[in-house]
């Protein structure tokens, strides 16, 4: 598939911010940076930031489930003090939030990744940067040395580019690898193919145009070679579609990180995650935009959970709502990955406008504990969930 001609649809900039600090001051949810991002980004673009797959089923219901569970709140619990802090693989976070992997955050703003990891890094929750962002993992480290950041993996068809990949993350600093694993190939995404969209943009990661072969390989291989399939997107190209659950021990040999998966929606497979020794599991269906027609993440989180205890456990897709985080952290789950609202809040804003999408769903995320009679996360259970 491939743009029309002269169409700079696919790959113009975001336009500049527009909203003011009082605007910002004025923004109640973080749904509300919706609109103002949807003028700012180029149709395409935008197209893509907030498309699903096929019907796009999968990404309205991903939305729509966390309106279906209701609490059952505690009364007279001393919620003097409310805490939303914890840890996520170990490390302190202000509250269960990570940021999500997306790519090409320059689509929204000028700034791309480096305003996202200094907003996260200020919010003091961890940004996981995707491997195709708009910036090197090396910038976005420099430009927020303090914050927590994770790199998450596409697994490529060479898999010395690969491993050069996770080696690169470790000497930056990151704190953990999270490999997606539900993307042998992109989904049927009618959007993208009506406008004619690739991501044809610089990616940070590949100053050399992109992630093809390294010619450096280190004498490893997947197993048989993938070929790259002309008129696919550049994904299709790339990503390796034989990655199986021994390739895991591989990417874990590369380095001393902890290793997170990130794609998994059944108890079965959240049982080998766990088997073959992964420090962390995200419940996730790539925003609806991969298979549709799957369950919504928070639908499912529990039997995951119940498949892989001990095994730390993050959900995503339509969290929107600090209600949605308590909801998640009572089944089961450590934390969540925010995903969409963050670059709407990018594109609004830009770095000013992402701090302020996190701090309102801090205050919204407290207000839920005091009110559940839990002073912490960890005070969230089961019971709490009708």
């Amino acid at each position: 598939m491939t743009a029309t001609p002269g169409d700079e649809r696919a790959v113009a900039p975001a336009g500049p911010v527009t909203m003011t600090a009082d605007e910002l001051a004025a923004v109640v949810t973080v749904a509300d940076f919706h609109e103002p991002a949807s003028r700012i980004v180029n149709p395409a673009a935008w197209d893509y930031i907030d498309g699903g797959s096929w019907d796009e089923l999968s990404l309205v219901e991903n939305d729509a489930a966390w309106l279906s569970y209701r609490f059952r709140p505690r009364v007279l619990v001393d919620v003097s003090r409310v805490d939303p802090s914890t840890t996520l693989l170990g490390r302190p976070a202000a509250m269960p939030i990570a940021i999500a992997p997306m790519a090409a955050h320059g689509l929204a703003n000028p700034d791309a990744e480096l305003a996202t990891a200094r907003a996260a890094a200020a919010a003091g929750v961890p940004f996981i940067p995707s491997t195709m962002s708009s910036r090197s993992m090396e910038e976005i480290a420099t430009a927020a040395p303090d914050g927590a950041r994770w790199f998450q993996l596409y697994a490529q068809v060479d898999p010395g580019r690969t491993r050069g990949l996770v080696e690169r993350a470790e000497a930056a600093g990151y704190g953990a690898i999270v490999v997606t694993v539900d993307l042998p190939e992109l989904g049927y995404r009618d959007r993208d193919r009506r406008n004619g969209f690739l991501l044809d943009v610089p990616f940070g990661n590949f100053p050399d145009g992109g992630p093809g072969p390294s010619h450096a390989s280190h004498g490893e291989a997947w197993g048989d070679e993938d070929e790259a399939s002309p008129g696919h997107e550049m994904l299709d190209e790339w990503v390796v579609k034989h990655l199986t659950w021994k390739s895991l021990a591989t990417i874990r040999s590369w380095s001393s990180l902890p290793l997170v998966v990130k794609g998994i929606m059944t108890g079965e497979d959240a049982r080998l995650a766990a088997e073959h020794g992964v420090d962390g599991i995200v419940v996730s269906n790539h925003g609806g935009r991969q298979l549709d027609r799957t369950p919504a993440p928070i639908d499912v989180l529990e039997e995951v959970a119940a498949a892989a205890p001990g095994t730390e456990i993050w959900v995503d897709g339509g969290v929107r709502r600090g209600l949605d985080i308590a909801i998640a952290c009572a089944l089961g789950a450590r934390g969540v990955l925010v995903g969409r609202p963050i670059l709407w809040a990018l594109a609004a804003g830009g770095q000013a406008g992402v701090e302020r999408a996190l701090a309102i769903l801090r205050e919204e995320f407290e207000l839920a504990l005091t009110l559940l009679g839990a002073p912490t996360p960890a005070d969230l259970t089961r019971d709490h969930i009708a």
